[in-house]
């Protein structure tokens, strides 16, 4: 909140005559327009367009030129805030008295004020009227208004040692959502920590569920049911710590993003979801799909409007699947949206700590340089088809996964005769074995198993060439995600 005072503050001092605050959180900034005002023993008054100008007659100037020219008229000097002032930007009549009331301007003495949620400047007044845009409540704020919620009632439970990750979770909420979303919670006497966190992850989802092209992924994976790729795990498990405020404040450096490259199948997109759930944070998938339809507006005005979305409920993990095809990338390394791919890189590189970029390709001879090069990623993993060991390892994830008994099965044949598959093929043949099992009403055996594989062509048989066009473009371009690294399959 100090950053957003001292910056209304500064404007004031620059005697700023119009200035548009865009924030949904009306109630807060008038909070803050407040505490400005009387720093400055000025007055505060607010139009709307069902009350008119406040201290004057309400039919008379419920039409914002009419309010408009009364403030010039009268001559009112401190803050006059608009609430309601950009629908009615269509008409030329409201944007020649806005003119007027800058050009009135004298001395410092009153400040306009525009505060509204949606940011609709018209080009003719850019240079006239000063932008603040209000991000949602800091750190400070949020604990703050942790301990007042606390204080209105004994019942609300928070446990001190929750207050720190609960606070990093709300952030990004608003101070009215942040309140809903503790005094749903909180009325729970036995409300734990994990209760919490779930709750505010339900609250974000809400949050992204109206931009359309945002999906909300929910932590149902540990990195336990993740079959090898030993060096991406523990990648992983000794950055946990490390995305945290704690981090942040001690000035370490806090992971950026990560890119997982490699054959289909091997459990990249898994591997994303396990993120979320290892480290504590909301994973969200953008879909490219619906940013290009056109149905939300222009593909790099909603794909820019996304990008906010996430910076808004941070902290938070940022999927983007298949990014070559993604971001509109051909083979030839060229795009089909420079715009879009040019936004993205820039924003990659100033985004907030809190969002971590986690991203997959398939065809990764279509990723340009610019993508790939060390400081976009802090690490570039390539998952290659799981060697025998890993096999086993899969096979045990989702035999256990489907209700199997893990001593009734031979394992060693298993890898002999799933030699060059990949995980999603490997777990395919299970649940496939489970299901005759099923129709059949007995458990699922070796044999089903068996009888389950025999049908199955791996995808190592049916794009050979491809795959060892993958690995040698890969092998000395990215890190192996196996501890096994580059050994012959």
């Amino acid at each position: 909140m100090s950053t957003i005072l001292d910056e209304i503050r500064t404007t004031v001092r620059a005697q700023s005559p119009v200035v548009y605050l865009y924030s949904s959180e009306e109630e807060r900034v008038l909070r803050m327009v407040g505490t400005v005002a009387a720093e400055a023993g000025a007055e505060v008054r607010q139009w709307s367009c069902v009350e008119g100008l406040a201290g004057c007659d309400r039919d008379a100037t419920t039409d914002p030129v009419a309010a408009l020219q009364t403030v010039i008229r009268e001559d009112i000097p401190g803050f006059i805030v608009f609430k309601d002032l950009p629908p009615f930007f269509s008409r030329p009549e409201v944007i020649r008295a806005l003119r007027d009331v800058y050009y009135a301007a004298k001395g410092g003495r009153r400040m306009l004020v525009i505060l509204s949620a949606d940011l609709a400047m018209p080009e003719t007044l850019k240079k006239e009227v000063h932008l603040i845009e209000v991000p949602p409540p800091e750190s400070e704020e949020i604990l703050q208004q942790l301990t007042d919620i606390r204080a209105t009632d004994a019942k609300y439970n928070l446990p001190d040692e929750a207050i720190q990750e609960v606070a990093m979770a709300l952030k990004g909420l608003t101070e009215t959502e942040i309140g809903h979303v503790m005094r749903r919670v909180l009325q729970h006497e036995s409300a734990t920590k994990e209760e919490l966190v779930d709750e505010i992850f339900h609250e974000k989802k809400n949050i992204v569920k109206k931009s359309g092209y945002l999906e909300f992924s929910p932590p149902r994976y540990g990195i336990d049911g993740l079959g090898g790729l030993e060096n991406l795990k523990d990648w992983l498990i000794k950055r946990r710590r490390m995305f945290t405020p704690e981090a942040v404040a001690a000035g370490v450096p806090v992971p950026k993003g990560l890119l997982m490259m490699g054959i289909s199948g091997c459990g990249k997109s898994l591997a994303v979801k396990v993120i979320s759930s290892l480290w504590e944070i909301p994973l969200f998938r953008l879909d490219m799909n619906l940013v290009f339809s056109g149905i939300y507006g222009s593909p790099e005005e909603t794909f820019h409007r996304a990008l906010r979305t996430i910076e808004s409920v941070a902290p938070a993990v940022l999927w983007i699947d298949e990014i070559e095809n993604a971001l509109g990338i051909e083979e030839s390394g060229l795009t089909i949206s420079s715009h879009i791919f040019s936004s993205f890189l820039t924003w990659m590189q100033e985004k907030p700590p809190m969002v971590f970029i986690a991203a997959t390709a398939n065809r990764i001879q279509a990723l340009p340089a610019e993508i790939i090069r060390k400081g976009r990623f802090d690490q570039v993993f390539f998952c290659d088809l799981p060697v025998a060991e890993e096999r086993v390892e899969i096979f045990r994830i989702h035999l256990a996964r489907n209700g199997a008994n893990l001593d009734d099965f031979d394992y060693k044949m298993l890898t002999v005769q799933t030699e060059g598959w990949n995980g999603a093929e490997i777990e395919q043949a299970v649940i496939s074995a489970r299901t005759e099992a099923y129709y059949d009403g007995r458990p699922f055996s070796q044999r089903d198993l068996d009888i389950s594989i025999a049908k199955i062509v791996p995808l190592s048989e049916t794009m050979e060439q491809q795959i060892k066009g993958i690995r040698s473009w890969a092998f000395s371009r990215a890190t192996p995600a196996s501890s096994f690294g580059r050994r012959r399959r």
